[in-house]
Parts: structure tokens; C-alpha cells; sequence
């Protein structure tokens, strides 16, 4: 997982090879489109999951009214590595709308859990991987504890949102902003604090978790590849143009969203 930090103005267009991207967002609106052809606009709990595989430009960013307005801006971006056979397949595009998530509810109903992409408990979210890998939202009251099935073969992140709470058995702290790493087993135990701040009411938890690659990997801005000849290759492919050229599609330009 790689979170990531934009300006207000989001990111020119830029090239990438090699991975996913998966950008959530929680509260806002945002832009993409790429020289494939994908694009649109997410807004509340809608997921974009863009395959750059062999190579692409694309462009991220908030509609300028936003920027100008000083408007909510929430969410997170994931870089997610491709097996070594897939990083030069064709680019796809996946725009998750939040009303296709799978909907699940603790027993007590003091937690829910969307389930965007992979399996959690014999339910299917509706993002593609190519790698086994399931990522949860989930958002606990103060006070609720949650205990989800989890694979023995994956591993297992929580990412804090908002609030404060504790995960394990052994009920470690942690806090917006900080990733929690699980050990071997085959569930994740997360918990709210029962006293949450006034503008965060309830814990919000990124869960992620997949079966490790365990391939070589070079990493170098935006290319993701598993030597350093192919990251060559990438730079080179990238100079010459062979990533594709910038469309003039979607209300776009190469400074932009268009007002």
C-alpha cells in the first residue's frame, strides 16, 4: 500500500507501468482519464482501479470548482504491484461505484464492512484483481469490535481513516493515519474506542490483505518492474511516446480539468 499525498490541483498527466492504481475516496470528487480511454468522475465511496500494465498517461485531479471553492477533499490512493506475467498486459479501467459494493453488517450491527474488491466470508466485492486480494472499508461505533475471516495465505493491513481504536487479540492502539500490520492467522480483529473526537464519531478502517508475490521488484517513480533493465526500458518506451499520447476527451486538456 502506498498512500498518497496530491496538491489541490491533483497531478499533471504522468506515465505508469507496471502496477495498479486503486483510488478511493471518501468525501469529494474527483477526476481521471488516461490514454486508453478510461475515465470519469468518482464522488462518496466510489473506487476508480486503473491497470496501467504495459503503459499509459493518465491525469488525477479534483473539478476546478472544488479547488475554488475550498471544498472536502478525502481519500486514499493504493499502488498495487503486478505478478511479473501481467505487468505488460493491456491497460484496463474499473470505475466501482460505491452502490455496487457488497454490504456486510457485524451480528450487532456496530460495524459495517463494504467489501470493494476481493472475497470476504463467502461474499464477493465487485472489483477484478490479478492477484488474490481483498480490501475492505469498514466503520466500527464507538466501542464495536469486529472479528472478520481472513486467509491464512494472505497477509493483513489496517489502515486508519478516522478516529482511534485498537487491533488484535492484545488490543494495540492505533490512530488516523497509521497502518497496522497482522501476523499469521486466519481472522483480523479490529475495535473502536469507546470515546471517538467530536468531528471523527466512529473508527474508519481501510482493511487490505493478498497473497504475497514474492517476485523482484525495481521501483523507480511512476514504473514498477522487477528489474532494472525493464526500468530502462520503461524511461526509454516513456521518452519515445510509445506510452500512448494525451486525448483531448472528458473536458480535459493537458493542464487539466476544464472549467
Amino acid at each position: 500500500m502506498n498512500p498518497q499525498l496530491v496538491s489541490p490541483k491533483g497531478t499533471p498527466w504522468h506515465p505508469n507501468r507496471g502496477f495498479e492504481t486503486v483510488t478511493y475516496i471518501i468525501d469529494g470528487v474527483f477526476d481521471h482519464q488516461d490514454s486508453n480511454g478510461g475515465g470519469g468522475t468518482i464522488t462518496n465511496g466510489d473506487t476508480q482501479w486503473m491497470t496501467a500494465g504495459s503503459g499509459l498517461l493518465h491525469i488525477e485531479a479534483p473539478p476546478e470548482q472544488l479547488v475554488m471553492s475550498g471544498g472536502l477533499f478525502h481519500g486514499l490512493q493504493l499502488w498495487v504491484n503486478l505478478p511479473a506475467r501481467d505487468k505488460m498486459m493491456a491497460p484496463r479501467y474499473q470505475d466501482i461505484r460505491s452502490g455496487s459494493v457488497q454490504l456486510l453488517t457485524s451480528p450487532d450491527g456496530g460495524a459495517l464492512m463494504r467489501v470493494i474488491a476481493g472475497e470476504l466470508d463467502g461474499h464477493d466485492g465487485p472489483g477484478i484483481t490479478h492477484t488474490p486480494i481483498t480490501m475492505v472499508h469498514a466503520t466500527l461505533a464507538p466501542g464495536a469490535e469486529v472479528t472478520l475471516p481472513w486467509r491464512e495465505d494472505f497477509n493483513g493491513l489496517a489502515y486508519v481513516m478516522a478516529g482511534r481504536g485498537s487491533v488484535g487479540a492484545e488490543r494495540r492502539p492505533i490512530h488516523l493515519g497509521q497502518t497496522a500490520v497482522f501476523g499469521a492467522g486466519g481472522s483480523l480483529t479490529v475495535r473502536a474506542d469507546e470515546k471517538q473526537d467530536a468531528h471523527t464519531p466512529d473508527l474508519e478502517v481501510v482493511l487490505l490483505g493478498g497473497q504475497p508475490i514474492r517476485e523482484p521488484m525495481a521501483h523507480y517513480g511512476p514504473f514498477v518492474m522487477n528489474t532494472r533493465e525493464e526500468l530502462q526500458q520503461a524511461f526509454e518506451d516513456f521518452q519515445k511516446g510509445r506510452l500512448g499520447t494525451v486525448p483531448a476527451v472528458h473536458g480535459m486538456s493537458e493542464a487539466g480539468p476544464q472549467a
